[in-house]
């Protein structure tokens, strides 16, 4: 029992802190160490992680937790097909919102693009959502994934160490829901084929 409960937790953690709505901010700063973008000030990356970390985890966060405590529920009870609509209504105008306002703002088109890469995935995921239940999680490991594949290609470098790093982890997050009972093995893997293929559609070919 003790071991089970062990599994639990670890899922229950990996789940949390591979959190969806973080990971467009870990691309930015993936972005900002390995690129030649971390040539770039730091109080102008400081300004622009900000504004990608209000938008993208605190404000949709805060709306979300709101709306839950409003309806009574658990993290388990929102989870649910039918009572995900309203999450990702907020979290995909919260997105939007950011990526409007980088582009007023004139932010590079590698750090703007990280952001439209991840909206699309919560617009295919949330129409998805309307017959299926789809993973979340594995669908933005798997964005991740695709846009090492599409960096590479634009940096010229060679992302098969990393790309195997995120395979590894998107493992274990996938395996992770499954324990947890949110997820089946199909809904995992159509997550992650999701953002592995809309992460580098957005970030190679739109302007």
């Amino acid at each position: 029992m003790s071991q089970q409960k062990s599994l639990i937790w670890a899922a229950r953690l990996l789940s949390a802190v591979f959190n969806p709505l973080y990971l467009p901010l870990v691309g930015l700063l993936a972005l900002f160490g390995f690129s030649y973008l971390s040539l770039l000030p730091w109080l102008y990356k400081l300004e622009v992680i900000t504004l990608v970390y209000f938008f993208t985890i605190l404000l949709p966060m805060a709306i979300i937790r709101t709306y839950r405590h409003y309806q009574g529920w658990n993290l388990i009870e929102l989870g649910r097909r039918e009572r995900r609509a309203v999450p990702y209504v907020i979290s995909i105008v919260c997105y939007f919102t950011c990526t409007y306002t980088m582009e007023r703002l004139h932010i590079p088109h590698f750090m703007r693009s990280i952001l439209v890469a991840a909206l699309s995935i919560q617009i295919v995921c949330a129409m998805i959502n309307s017959w299926w239940k789809i993973s979340t999680h594995t669908a933005a490991i798997g964005g991740v994934a695709g846009a090492l594949f599409a960096f590479g290609e634009i940096f010229v470098f060679n992302p098969v160490w990393w790309l195997c790093l995120t395979f590894l982890l998107a493992g274990l997050l996938g395996t992770s829901r499954m324990i947890l009972r949110q997820h089946s093995l199909s809904q995992v893997i159509g997550g992650f084929f999701v953002g592995f293929f809309c992460a580098p559609l957005c970030i190679l070919f739109l302007p």
